[in-house]
């Protein structure tokens, strides 16, 4: 054994102990901006090629070119915000004084085809009346409601505070992500291909077409289902059909979410005895909205990507659970990347079959082979 060897090895395993130490300390210092930055790092590729055009006709002022472009984001998600928060606030208002003088005036009868269902109907009836004789209880009840909905508003107020603290670390990141992105995604380049290799490449390529795919594939669909939404809302009649075409949005961006919001509009109609209204709404959200979600997203997601649709569906749910709202798009990447080395896998066995079957048969025609000898594998490649 070579004296000179035990030292070497002992170097590097202290070397890299040092690295892994350094690595779980960086990550509890960033773990608190860990989505802030994925978020940033999402938007900022999504929205790269307008940065380019940007950029391009402003030749040398790079920081200039980012800064504009940051605060376009900033506008594009704050000013429509603001103007359907408004607008939510009036409709939401209205919903609610709808909602108790109809409870306050025991208005809410189930239909009597609902009514007659077994232990279903009766539970329903119950849960009406509970709901309609409640104002009496509130009057008894209205210092400890005061005080839990203190609580609450505080609460609210303080994880309003903190998405506002998350955005704009993510408009923060967002700037050097247009400004130093090239550059950042060059040395990520150089590191992956020294440890992995030239195969790192269609692995970032993967990433990339995903993330493109699902950020597409969720705004899109989930835009349309709230729009289909908000029509039949319209046309059922409910006092706020642009807030529910908004809560049904929000739902839609989950795969599946929409019956969330429109399923208890449907018994809410049924709850006032508008059975015809609660038929259509039932039934344009099962023909129509549900299925905008079986068609778009996966026309542009796994049309984009050559991925399967369940596992695309799989990778939405499962980085929601894991990741929280990020993991929307983390769950679906980190698949796609799986499946990206799965097919090299498979593409590397077929040709390594290939190979035996060729040199297994080498007198298959041994008038075709030069005298010099069939080309090697290598002057081939």
């Amino acid at each position: 054994m070579d004296p000179a060897a035990s030292p070497l090895a002992l170097r590097r395993v202290t070397l890299g102990l040092l690295l892994l130490l350094l690595l779980g300390l960086a990550y509890l210092v960033l773990q608190p901006f860990l989505a802030s930055v994925a978020w940033a790092t999402i938007l900022g590729f999504t929205s790269w090629p307008l940065y380019e055009r940007l950029r391009g006709r402003m030749p040398g002022h790079a920081s200039v070119a980012a800064l504009l472009m940051t605060v376009a984001m900033a506008l594009t998600f704050m000013l429509p915000a603001l103007w359907l928060g408004v607008l939510l606030r009036n409709e939401l208002v209205h919903a609610l004084a709808e909602a108790g003088a109809r409870l306050s005036a025991g208005a809410l009868q189930l239909p009597d085809a609902l009514a007659r269902l077994p232990l279903l109907g009766g539970m329903l009836q119950d849960l009406l009346r509970d709901l309609s004789s409640a104002q009496v209880a509130t009057r008894l009840r209205a210092a400890p409601w005061s005080a839990q909905a203190a609580e609450q508003a505080f609460a609210l107020l303080g994880g309003a505070g903190r998405n506002a603290a998350k955005f704009g670390f993510a408009l923060l990141t967002l700037f050097f992500v247009y400004r130093d992105g090239e550059r950042g995604l060059r040395q990520a380049r150089a590191v992956f291909r020294h440890l992995l290799g030239p195969r790192v490449d269609a692995y970032l390529q993967a990433g990339a077409d995903m993330t493109r795919a699902v950020l597409w594939g969720l705004l899109v669909t989930a835009l349309v289902q709230g729009l289909f939404a908000g029509l039949g809302y319209w046309w059922a009649g409910l006092a706020a059909p642009v807030l529910l075409a908004a809560v049904t949005a929000l739902f839609a961006l989950a795969p599946f979410g929409t019956p969330l919001v429109w399923v208890p509009a449907v018994l809410w109609l049924f709850a006032q005895g508008r059975v015809g209204a609660g038929v259509g709404l039932l039934l344009w959200g099962l023909l129509v909205v549900s299925w905008v979600d079986n068609l778009v997203r996966p026309l542009v997601i796994s049309g984009s990507t050559r991925a399967p649709f369940v596992l695309v569906v799989f990778g939405v749910l499962g980085g929601l659970a894991a990741f929280g709202l990020v993991g929307m798009f983390l769950g679906p990447v980190v698949l796609a990347v799986l499946l990206a080395v799965w097919r090299e896998w498979l593409d590397e066995s077929r040709l390594d079959r290939a190979g035996h079957g060729v040199e297994a048969t080498p007198h298959a025609a041994p008038h075709a082979t030069p005298p010099g000898g069939p080309p090697s594998h290598d002057d081939a490649s």
